[in-house]
């Protein structure tokens, strides 16, 4: 298998574990990946615009993410406010239940990111990290963690 194949399946097979204990996670509190990473970036961004908030989701590339927040407001985790010189511009904030639920969503993340943090102890990740920088640079999921 070539190296380049052998990468490409890793990082899936990392993904895709660490993508089901997630699921399972947020399944525990009601939420599924899609709708924490919502409220992650409504924690540490919003007030938001749906447009802004699209350009900062990564698992929801190529879709857009109304149908993400029209389930959030009407579970009361988000809140959606009409200005009132354009209607058509709305931000998006978290309610207090939000909030609440953006907190429990960050204690999941952190588990799962000490217990990574346990697995690579001692190995030296910035070659891997510039490696994977280098492969989504410039594109969409890329742009969307900074990269």
């Amino acid at each position: 298998m070539r190296q380049a194949e052998l990468i490409r399946y890793l990082v899936l097979a990392a993904q895709r574990e660490g993508n089901r204990r997630l699921t399972r996670e947020l399944r525990a509190i009601g939420l599924t990946p899609a709708q924490s990473e919502v409220l992650r970036i409504l924690g540490d961004y919003a007030p938001l615009s749906l447009t802004g908030l699209g350009a900062l989701l990564v698992s929801e590339r190529g879709t857009s993410p109304s149908r993400l927040v029209d389930r959030l407001v009407a579970a009361d985790l988000v809140a959606r406010a009409v200005a009132t010189d354009d209607r058509r511009h709305v931000t998006l904030t978290l309610t207090a239940a939000g909030r609440s639920a953006e907190r429990a969503v960050r204690e999941v993340e952190d588990r799962l990111y000490a217990d990574l943090d346990a697995a690579t102890a001692g190995l030296d990740l910035s070659t891997m990290i510039h490696a994977l920088g280098v492969l989504s640079a410039g594109l969409l999921a890329g742009n969307a963690v900074g990269n």
